[in-house]
């Protein structure tokens, strides 16, 4: 699988291309915004990156074909990694042999795969398979040995703090958001149940970097965002979202 990502006016355009291969988890809850524009600021292949209640797993995409399993869920799922490509200037760009044009986009040098933590867990255990090889992760110098099967396991520690959150967790006749963000900021969120005022609710802090509100909403479908350092976000924590025709996305949440 090749991903594209390109930045436009404080939006993102996300194409995905499915390449020969089969892929065992195409849901694309991660994407974001702000993850997105994380991806596309890495400056290459590297350790995992921990981003919110994510973490951005990542290698060289020279590399044929990789992925990561996890200790947790028993080495039972493999998650295969995707293809970064990113716009091309075709100012002065070269044309492939067999081509009459410039490609558009051209190869990032990294691959990816992002990965939602599960709530409560503090640590990641996982193993990377590399072109049908599995192996500790060469990027991670963390691992340890499984005292029943022998192997090594890399092993990456989950800062606390980091929830996963189901909004219908809240109030019996409403929805209680959250959002996490650095400690001191201002987080609102807006919908079509208050005519997409980004002023009008403001998020509490507590604990330290976890905002919320509790919003008292009649049964019925809503789309929201949340707005943070003035831009506007989906929700991490809720992978069902609509998108405009100017590539703008919003959560869509249902009130049973």
């Amino acid at each position: 699988m090749k991903t594209i990502l390109s930045g436009r006016s404080g939006t993102c355009l996300l194409i995905i291309i499915f390449a020969f291969f089969p892929v065992n988890s195409l849901s694309a809850d991660w994407e974001t915004y702000e993850l997105i524009d994380k991806l596309l600021t890495l400056p290459g292949p590297g350790a995992p990156v921990i981003h919110d209640n994510y973490v951005i797993f990542t290698a060289s995409s020279q590399i044929r074909r990789v992925g990561v399993s996890f200790a947790h869920e028993n080495f039972s799922s493999v998650y295969w990694y995707r293809q970064l490509l990113i716009p091309q200037d075709r100012l002065g760009a070269e044309i492939l042999p067999g081509e009459k044009t410039v490609r558009p986009y051209k190869d990032s040098g990294l691959q990816f795969h992002v990965y939602k933590v599960p709530e409560n867990l503090s640590e990641l255990e996982y193993r990377i398979i590399i072109n049908g090889l599995w192996t500790t992760d060469p990027d991670n110098s963390r691992s340890r040995r499984d005292p029943v099967s022998g192997l090594s396991m890399s092993v990456l520690s989950v800062p606390p703090g980091i929830i996963t959150h189901d909004p219908l967790r809240g109030l019996p006749n409403g929805l209680n958001f959250v959002y996490n963000a650095p400690p001191g900021e201002t987080v609102t969120i807006a919908g079509d149940f208050n005519g997409w005022d980004p002023f009008m609710y403001e998020l509490k802090e507590g604990p330290q970097g976890v905002y919320s509100i509790s919003l008292p909403l009649a049964k019925g479908a809503y789309q929201y965002v949340f707005f943070h350092r003035g831009r506007r976000y989906t929700d991490p924590s809720n992978p069902r979202r609509i998108y405009a025709k100017d590539g703008s996305a919003a959560s869509v949440i249902v009130v049973p």
